[in-house]
């Protein structure tokens, strides 16, 4: 469980078959052995009619691999996940649906994409700590595109075709960047950035921003304003403002534009990348190991919680 595949040929060494895709879901789903997960015993039968699952000695309840975990009810081969996942979570600018689509061979780009926002939904991690310490804060606007349409957008601060997102950074003691977080907010109001604060820093801890009106106010957070005026706003805020740039350009390179619907997931892929950016062949097991925990959601949960986000 220790040793990552730093390698393509490591990975094919490593995970060439079910067998040993279903193995490593075991051991992380039950490092200290089999638990049932409806009566808690320990001991169980791994079925010979049933590929990589166990009946558990006491209550008979018959428990799989992937049964509640992102995986949980896809038809998909184990070695097509792992595959998924090593790509998602090792490649320096992520993939494309599409890109999954060919590189794997699937049936069809809805399976592609079915699979990509699956993991993508792993990218979190329910249990991650706030931001802590010092904590640049601002916003900015993202254009999107439509289904059939390249991106547009207005001119300046127009909301017309742009999502507004806010973005938060933390700065470590020798004044690097340290984690990331991202949020979908209506407008810049304090009604929509304080919740994104107490969501997503811990209290206590210091709000760097620009001085916009809205920031002022939330209880429990120290509060940094610097007024940027004629200064470059990058000078002020100088790891939010690298962040922006590259998600931008992220964004309209791999995707060719960000899509409403979808957006929050997305930035969800990127803070996921940029916070494991010094350990990107750890992040493959974190991505499996999140999605060993989390709770399975289907097609149609997808594109409903899309809808409303």
């Amino acid at each position: 469980m220790a040793n990552f595949p730093r390698s393509v040929l490591e990975f094919q060494r490593q995970f060439p078959d079910e067998a040993a895709c279903a193995a490593w879901l075991a051991a992380a789903r039950w490092p200290d052995g089999f638990r049932c997960p409806v009566c808690g015993h320990d001991h169980a039968w791994e079925l010979d009619t049933k590929a990589w699952t166990y009946e558990c000695s006491r209550c008979r309840r018959q428990t799989s691999v992937t049964a509640g975990t992102v995986m949980h009810g896809s038809k998909l081969p184990l070695t097509v996940w792992f595959w998924a996942a090593y790509l998602m979570a090792t490649h320096s600018n992520g993939i494309s649906a599409r890109q999954m689509w060919r590189q794997l061979g699937l049936g069809s780009y809805k399976s592609a994409w079915l699979l990509c926002a699956k993991l993508r939904r792993a990218m979190v991690n329910p249990a991650r700590a706030l931001l802590s310490g010092v904590v640049e804060i601002d916003e900015t606007q993202i254009s999107y595109r439509t289904k059939d349409d390249p991106v547009a957008g207005g001119g300046g601060r127009s909301p017309e075709g742009k999502m507004q997102v806010v973005v938060a950074v933390e700065v470590t003691e020798n004044n690097a960047p340290g984690r990331l977080r991202l949020g979908v907010i209506p407008d810049a109001s304090s009604a929509s950035l304080h919740p994104f604060i107490k969501g997503n820093v811990a209290a206590g801890a210091t709000l760097k921003t620009d001085g916009w009106s809205a920031y002022p106010g939330v209880p429990g957070y120290k509060h940094e304003p610097h007024v940027v005026g004629k200064m470059a706003a990058h000078i002020v805020l100088p790891w939010v403002h690298r962040v922006i740039s590259n998600l931008k350009t992220w964004g309209l390179g791999v995707y060719h534009g960000l899509r409403r619907q979808h957006l929050q997931s997305y930035l969800d892929e990127f803070v996921f990348r940029f916070n494991r950016r010094k350990t990107p062949h750890a992040a493959f097991r974190s991505l499996l190991g999140i999605g060993t925990a989390i709770q399975p959601l289907t097609y149609k949960m997808l594109i409903a919680a899309e809808a409303r986000g």
